[in-house]
């Protein structure tokens, strides 16, 4: 049986908090801001303002504190301030809605509680009317013990940046010895805390505040806004609505699990709440007149659960195993966003278009080309394929030993991805067309950079993909470090004009009515603090018609 947030929370106690004058007298002891501040969800008229008060005494009850926001252009006008209190309901955790503000104004904005400043944070509003460009960091899967947070640090310095779209795994739920991310170079001065898999409400929030402490990640959060979803690893490794791969029942109830993940990821991002309180996080934001950002939720509203080869595929069964195979696929019932929420982008794609925006951005989290199983054999000749393989240890020639086997069938190399939903992807492709939509689909998860040309069934171009890398999570190039791993996906697959599997950064998108330019931004090292960027790769988009031209390296 599927819960809604707020009726899962009911059942826990763990619901919303109790008015003010209830809880008693304020907290006056010492505080600390350790945490950073944060703004996110900007519209021409709002913006959300973050951060945490962490008391000195664990026992303290609520503490009052105050916010102010200041124009940055010092024009009359415009300042705002306002109080209230938090407390240990929402584990000290302030969001402030602050609305009657201008479009298109950058602001400062601090708190203070008890005698105590935070530090000083930058945010601004979106602009109407208009406009001349828009620049986008876009970032996702940032695994703590793996490496340093340089890539948010390069996005702390850009000289400029809009807004920061987060597309998910902003942390990971593993933890202890030997778990994900252990065996890096700095792990050791970087473990997971707490310092197990977190299940319940308390790890959650331990969790978020650890990542919330490191600096580079508290100075992208204090230079501008972000727009975030969530993914798997906020709630457990390849979740769907009903469960997730890393979720077993010894571990209890997925529903409890889940509700209060998404408790501690609304108390500790600076995300607008859907009213109803549940994961329905899919909204959109408007860039003046030149871009709509639609922001998809594709993990816990209404997923069906992953196909798996090991259980779905029978390998023995030659053609017919196959066939029996891509027909599970191809079930038209099986969905990632189900029917409201595809109905939802068909509007807002709609609306956008008729707005004259010149492009429709789609922060998306997981890869959306058609991407199978590459046939690396064929990729690099049978000399170098062998040569290749040689260099790798016993575990990585198993990997690639089983990818030998599925490499020449063209079937789908993520089966979490949306080619393990191709009928709703197809949808998803209709409404593009309908709409008149020139879509950039904009990607994380997968640790590694794309360049996609996305195709529907049919073979008409209907959207580009710029897929993000990871922060510090390992990617394919990671893994197998001696092997060609983004050359063969980009060999073996039509829709792939650009992989790189081993560098960390994000993605700069930069739009304006002409273009759409995104710069594969990496950084030099993440086990190192001392570190340079530079631009991988740069590629450009024009609309073509009612739709985008494929990418073309500039």
């Amino acid at each position: 049986m599927l819960l809604d947030r707020r009726r899962a929370l009911a059942l826990l106690g763990v619901g919303s908090a109790a008015p003010a004058a209830a809880q008693g007298s304020a907290y006056s002891g010492e505080v600390r801001f350790d945490h950073g501040v944060a703004s996110g969800d900007p519209l021409a008229d709002r913006v959300i303002l973050w951060t945490r008060i962490t008391p000195a005494d664990p026992a303290a009850g609520q503490i009052a504190y105050r916010w102010r926001l200041n124009p940055v252009d010092r024009r009359a006008g415009g300042a705002k301030s306002g109080q209230g209190v938090t407390g240990p309901d929402r584990d000290f955790t302030v969001k402030v809605d602050v609305a009657g503000l201008d479009p298109d104004r950058a602001y400062t904005f601090e708190f203070v509680a008890n005698g105590v400043t935070s530090p000083l944070g930058r945010t601004r509003t979106l602009p109407t009317g208009s406009i001349r460009d828009v620049v986008l960091a876009v970032a996702s899967c940032s695994l703590y013990p793996n490496g340093y947070f340089n890539a948010y640090r390069a996005i702390a310095d850009l000289p400029r940046v809009d807004a920061v779209v987060h597309l998910g795994d902003y942390i990971y739920e593993y933890g202890g010895p030997g778990s994900y991310g252990m065996d890096s170079a700095v792990a050791g001065e970087r473990p997971h805390d707490p310092p197990h898999e977190i299940l319940t409400l308390v790890d959650y929030r331990r969790r978020h505040a650890q990542y919330k402490s490191d600096p580079d990640l508290q100075a992208a959060h204090a230079r501008a806004p972000w727009i975030v979803v969530w993914d798997d690893h906020e709630t457990a490794n390849d979740s769907f609505a009903e469960g997730a791969q890393n979720h077993q029942p010894e571990e209890g109830d997925w529903n409890r699990r889940k509700a209060v993940a998404i408790k501690a990821y609304y108390e500790w991002m600076p995300i607008r709440e859907p009213a109803d309180g549940g994961y329905g996080i899919q909204r959109s934001f408007r860039f003046g007149d030149l871009a709509s950002l639609i922001m998809l939720e594709t993990r816990l509203t209404a997923r069906d659960a992953q196909l798996n080869y090991e259980r779905d595929f029978d390998a023995s069964a030659g053609e017919a195993g196959v066939a029996a195979f891509r027909a599970k696929l191809a079930d038209p019932d099986r969905k990632m966003m189900g029917a409201r929420q595809e109905r939802w982008l068909a509007d807002e794609l709609k609306a956008s278009v008729a707005a004259g925006h010149a492009w429709q951005v789609i922060g998306n989290e997981v890869l959306m080309g058609r991407i199978n199983v590459p046939d690396a054999r064929r990729v690099l000749g049978e000399a170098r394929y062998e040569a290749a393989k040689a260099t790798l240890d016993e575990a990585s020639q198993r990997r690639l030993t089983r990818m030998e086997g599925l490499g020449p069938l063209s079937l789908p190399w993520g089966l979490d991805m949306w080619d393990g939903y191709p009928a709703e992807r197809e949808r998803v492709y209709a409404a593009f067309r309908a709409a008149g939509a020139r879509p950039i689909v904009v990607t994380g998860d997968s640790h590694a950079f794309w360049v996609n040309d996305l195709h529907d069934a049919g073979g008409t171009r209907v959207a580009v993909e710029f897929g993000a890398t990871s922060i510090t999570s390992p990617g394919g190039g990671d893994v197998l470090k001696t092997f060609p791993v983004a050359e063969v996906m980009a060999g073996g697959n039509d829709e792939v004009l650009f992989n790189d599997q081993g560098t960390k950064g994000f993605v700069l998108l930069t739009l304006t009515r002409e273009t759409a330019k995104a710069e594969l931004v990496g950084v030099s090292t993440i086990i190192e603090r001392t570190f340079q960027t530079r631009v991988v790769k740069t590629f450009e988009v024009r609309p073509e018609g009612t739709s985008v031209s494929a990418p073309v390296v500039i």
